[in-house]
């Protein structure tokens, strides 16, 4: 996948189908909170092999039941494709671990 910056108008797109992550300029964060530490650690653990197969890895941090990930391509020094398709894989598993 491509390492090339994305225009405005593409990261808006992208964004319509990520609702709950918001643009802070060349990043994308999420802050999570599942129902105990075991999921938000599991999250971090699958959250870490995502990011390997992607050669891909976020900024994070986490406190009991609360992840933040912070998404960005360091490389480009802005946002591209690896974020927006990271940020995907993310939101299923922290769906499929009960995120709220």
């Amino acid at each position: 996948m491509a390492r090339t910056p994305l225009d405005p108008a593409a990261i808006a797109a992208e964004l319509s189908s990520l609702p709950a992550w918001r643009r802070e300029g060349a990043r994308l964060i999420r802050d999570y909170r599942f129902p105990d530490f075991r999921r938000a650690t599991l999250f971090l653990t699958g959250a870490a092999f995502a990011a390997e197969a992607l050669d891909h890895h976020p900024d994070w941090s986490g406190a009991y039941d609360r992840v933040r990930i912070e998404l960005t391509t360091h490389s480009a020094r802005a946002l591209t494709q690896l974020d927006f398709a990271l940020a995907r894989q993310l939101e299923a598993l922290a769906r499929d671990l009960g995120a709220v």
